[in-house]
This record gives structure tokens, C-alpha cells and sequence, in this order.
């Protein structure tokens, strides 16, 4: 009995005695937590939780920082501001990552913004060219309409011979035969339609005085009165005169026993015009017309 108890009471006592190291430190914790607490230098750096750097830990109890024989509440003071401050990372770090995707997000809305009015812009760019453009060529097409008929004007009264036709008479007669008539058909059906012409007839006759001015007189009527009953041309048109026996510039004039009309057909340049304002007005509606 008396050896199990001298064996049993230090046994006991090398068991306690960890203990006691164990509570021991939590008084020179207290009397060591003011210095730990402030900052070992003045110039110490601010972290990114705007707190002080964690300060080592000092030499606690019998064991030091190494205790084999610690208790969780032992650690647990120890690493309890350790998590405390990978939690303000944590937060601070998910905080920072919010505001850098929200940045990001304003950016690119900002950049999408910016070429979506640059791409209006040029729309709207396009757009006037072609307006300016077409403005040019509707200016272009004035200016030459403007020439063309300032031409006109000028040559409004210079007439150029454009068809000329003969028909010739027996002596005495003022009547059409079947070939006159032809050649008269295919004179008027040349002038159907059109503007700026004039038909000129000259009727001569032979003979000597006031009897061969009557005689062409008679056969130039005769031909306008066709021209006009028969293909509706209008009388102001046409200039009829008798020349009687007058001398013409045809050579073979004076072996004509009978009688002769001349029918000439002279254009100015209206029909020009006419062909060249209805051009431009074509080509602006089909420019007109929608796409």
C-alpha cells in the first residue's frame, strides 16, 4: 500500500504540473496585452483593413509558444484574430470585386453608348453625301437645261431644211395625182407629233405675167389644202406662196412645160428641247422612286 501511494504522488504531480503552466500565462497575457496591443514602431503601414498588423505572439508560461499539453480554448485565443482579419479579407476582397464588375459594367455600357452615336453619326454622314450629291446633279442637270435653252431662244427663228419633197403638173392641171398624194402622206407622217417646224410651199408655173402667178398659185393650194384636210396640220404651220415663173435654182427648171411645187420641211431646235427636258425629268424619278 505504502509503495503504490510513493509511486502515485509523483505521478500526480508531473501530471499537474502542466496544468498549472497552462493557467499561468493568462496572468502574464493580461500584464503583456497593453504592450501587444500598441504599435512597436510610429512608423508602422496601415493594412487593407485599415487596422495594425497582428503582433507576434510572446513567450507564455513554462512550454513557451509551443505547448504539447494545449487545451482548445488555448488555441482558440490564438488563432481567434487571425480568422478575424481572413474574414475582413474576405469581405473586403468580394467588396473590391463587386465595384471592379459594376466599373466594368458602366464601362462597357459607356463604350457601347459612345459607338452607337458614332455609328448615327455616320449614318446621318452618309446621308447628307448623298443628298449633296444628288443636290449636285440636280443643280448640274438646271445648268444644262438652263444652256440648252438659252440656245433655243437664241435659234428660235433659224430654221435648217430637214425633208424636202417636188411634185410637178401637167400643163392646166391643179389637181393631185396618185404619186403627189404618196409623197405628201409620207412627208406629214414625218412631222406627227413634233413641235418647232414649218412647212414651206412654193408653187411655180409656166407661162408669162399674172396667169403663171395664178396657176402656182392654184397648185400650191392644192397641196396645202391636203395637208391639212387630210392629216389635221396646223395651218399656221405651213407658208404657201406662188412664184409664177419666177427662176429657180434647179437646172432642169426650164424644160418643165407644165407646173411644180416645192414642199419643204424646216425644224428649229424645239424638238431638241423638248427631247432633252424630258431626259432629266425621267432620270430625277427614277432617283425619286423608293427603294
Amino acid at each position: 500500500m505504502n509503495n503504490r501511494l510513493l509511486v502515485t504522488l509523483p505521478l500526480a504531480a508531473i501530471l499537474a504540473f502542466p496544468a498549472l503552466a497552462q493557467t499561468s500565462p493568462s496572468s502574464q497575457d493580461q500584464s503583456n496585452q497593453p504592450a501587444a496591443s500598441q504599435p512597436t514602431q510610429s512608423t508602422d503601414t496601415a493594412t487593407a483593413t485599415g487596422k495594425q498588423p497582428l503582433q507576434p505572439p510572446s513567450r507564455e508560461g513554462f512550454w513557451g509558444r509551443v505547448n504539447p499539453f494545449a487545451r482548445k480554448t488555448y488555441v482558440k485565443r490564438q488563432t481567434d484574430p487571425i480568422r478575424d482579419r481572413v474574414n475582413e479579407l474576405d469581405d473586403l476582397t468580394a467588396a473590391n470585386g463587386k465595384s471592379i464588375k459594376d466599373t466594368d459594367a458602366r464601362a462597357l455600357a459607356g463604350i457601347k453608348l459612345a459607338s452607337d452615336k458614332a455609328d448615327q453619326a455616320d449614318q446621318h454622314a452618309v446621308d447628307a453625301g448623298n443628298k449633296a450629291t444628288m443636290a449636285q446633279q440636280s443643280a448640274q442637270q438646271a445648268t444644262t437645261r438652263i444652256q440648252t435653252v438659252e440656245t433655243v431662244v437664241g435659234n428660235i427663228d433659224q430654221y435648217k431644211a430637214s425633208n424636202q419633197t417636188e411634185i410637178r403638173f401637167r400643163p392646166g392641171q391643179t389637181m393631185l395625182s396618185k404619186s403627189a398624194k404618196d409623197a405628201l402622206d409620207q412627208m406629214a407622217s414625218s412631222v406627227q407629233g413634233q413641235r418647232g417646224y414649218i412647212i414651206e410651199v412654193q408653187g411655180f408655173s409656166s407661162g408669162k405675167g399674172q396667169v403663171a402667178i395664178q396657176n402656182s398659185q392654184k397648185m400650191a393650194e392644192s397641196v396645202v389644202r391636203y395637208m391639212v384636210l387630210n392629216h389635221e396640220i396646223p395651218v399656221y404651220r405651213i407658208y404657201l406662196v406662188g412664184m409664177g415663173n419666177a427662176p429657180v435654182e434647179s437646172a432642169d427648171a426650164k424644160h418643165i412645160s407644165g407646173g411644180r411645187v416645192e414642199i419643204s420641211l424646216l425644224k428649229n431646235d424645239l424638238e431638241q428641247l423638248s427631247s432633252n427636258s424630258s431626259a432629266p425629268a425621267t432620270s430625277a424619278d427614277q432617283q425619286q422612286q423608293p427603294k
